[in-house]
């Protein structure tokens, strides 16, 4: 930027591009501050994406994710969704993302971050400490929450997300995106869930309960002020709901939330943009010394007006559009996506999961970093990934890149742990990180050569 302006020409836009939605949030961030500290003479427009960022669900969350977190920090002139499919499925997912921010007159009254002191550091990823409370918080992974409340909890229900029961062997197999806690609500699960699998119940209904059944489930209390007052809580774990950040700054509430080592708050996602509203409250939390774990619960409603084939994508854009910004900044120890009507439980699961995956905060699969269609690719991109993804899904983990050309494969690879590049007709050259291992490899031996290279290091899993 300097260069150009030494020799007095302005008009340019600025891209940074990242397969990672970390990586690409914090870029962004930092350049903008730069400009506004003085580093250049303007502030340049920033065109804004997750480069690579496959196809699909992943492509999608990825994106959304990525793009979203910068629209809610005010960043951002032209976005640029760069997904592994035909490139005229790429606008109507931009424009998804778009709308869900700018569409409508919105507005928000929340303090700027600044007057509240920014308590974690917005160009590096560091979770927030919390105090551990039962496996929420601590040292523990971001836990998912199934919302059964609407409707009965049934062993066969739970199939949908991630257990399931086999009546002959007489035990459940538990997926890699199994559900940790079952939220059913008012009323009672009618029989044992799965090892590892927690319930939850509205307060009334659990305070209520046989003594052997509550000591094997916990309690969700609508509000502070409901939990303050209980005659019954538990010595384990009390979920409590909070609606309105505003409770969170009297002097009771927030003496109650730093003396009690069993509470969990459920932030609700409240107004047009309830990830400014999580921000604040997390960092009003960080800078009173509080360290009890955060579940965000976010009701995502299904979308109108839309193709039906295109609905879940929709539900996924609007859920990775308002989460992406508290999982960026590792702000969370858990997810509850409350299944509105029309929505099935298991798009709600696969959706919290691939959040979580997308933010780095959780890996339950395989994640492919592959480039859109462009006039440089010497492959057909949708037909090699679905072929390398068919062979390779079941690895928990491991990032494969899977780049068209070599003119900007290895450096939109480099987050991979393996990269498949075409480097001619006919000819692929592989990688492993940021090296070079094979070259010159033929087109129909490249995909046995790949899953070789991931045996030789070890990460190769037969499937089943």
């Amino acid at each position: 930027a300097r260069i150009c302006e030494a020799e007095g020409y302005y008009q340019f836009v600025f891209s940074m591009k990242a397969s990672n939605p970390q990586v690409m949030v914090q870029a962004y961030r930092l350049l903008a501050a730069r400009m506004l500290a003085g580093a250049t003479r303007y502030v340049y427009p920033l065109h804004v994406g997750v480069t690579e960022a496959g196809d699909g669900q992943d492509g999608r969350i990825k994106s959304a994710m990525g793009i979203g977190t910068l629209l809610a920090d005010g960043l951002g002139d032209t976005i640029r969704v760069s997904l592994t499919e035909p490139p005229e499925v790429e606008m109507p997912v931009a424009r998804i993302i778009r709308d869900h921010f700018i569409a409508s007159p919105k507005t928000v009254a929340h303090p700027p971050l600044e007057d509240l002191g920014l308590p974690f550091d917005p160009y590096a990823f560091n979770r927030r400490a919390t105090r551990a409370v039962l496996n929420l918080g601590g040292e523990q992974l971001p836990r998912v929450i199934a919302d059964f409340s609407a409707d009965h909890v049934t062993v066969e229900s739970l199939a949908a997300v991630g257990h399931t029961y086999w009546p002959e062997p007489d035990k459940w197999a538990m997926a890699e995106t199994g559900v940790d806690f079952v939220y059913a609500g008012p009323r009672e699960v009618p029989f044992m869930l799965p090892t590892g699998v927690k319930a939850l119940y509205d307060a009334e209904l659990w305070s209520v309960l046989p003594d052997a059944d509550r000591a094997h489930a916990y309690p969700v209390f609508a509000s502070l002020a409901d939990y303050a007052h209980a005659e019954r809580t538990s010595e384990v774990m009390n979920l409590v709901v909070v609606g309105s950040p505003a409770v969170l700054t009297t002097e009771a509430n927030l003496a109650l939330l730093k003396a009690d080592s069993t509470l969990v708050l459920v932030l609700e996602g409240v107004g047009p943009y309830p990830m400014l509203v999580w921000r604040n409250a997390l960092a009003a939390l960080i800078n009173h010394g509080i360290a009890c774990p955060v579940v965000l619960r976010l009701r995502v409603e299904p979308a109108t007006h839309v193709p039906e084939e295109s609905a879940d994508h929709c539900y996924q854009l609007a859920a990775a559009s308002d989460l992406g910004l508290p999982l960026v900044d590792g702000l969370v120890d858990g997810l509850w996506l409350t299944s509105a009507s029309g929505t099935s439980k298991r798009l709600a699961n696969d959706t919290a999961f691939g959040l979580l995956q997308a933010a780095r905060l959780r890996t339950t699969k395989t994640e492919y970093i592959s480039c859109p269609s462009c006039g440089r690719t010497l492959f057909d991109l949708q037909e090699t990934t679905a072929l390398i993804r068919a062979r390779t899904e079941h690895l928990k983990g491991v990032k494969i890149g899977i780049m068209g050309c070599i003119v900007n494969g290895p450096g939109e690879m480099a987050d991979a742990d393996y990269g498949y590049v075409g480097a001619g007709p006919g000819i692929i050259s592989l990688w492993k990180g940021k090296t070079q291992v094979k070259a010159k490899v033929p087109t129909a031996q490249a995909v046995d050569e790949l899953i070789a290279l991931i045996r030789d290091d070890g990460r190769w899993v037969e499937v089943g």
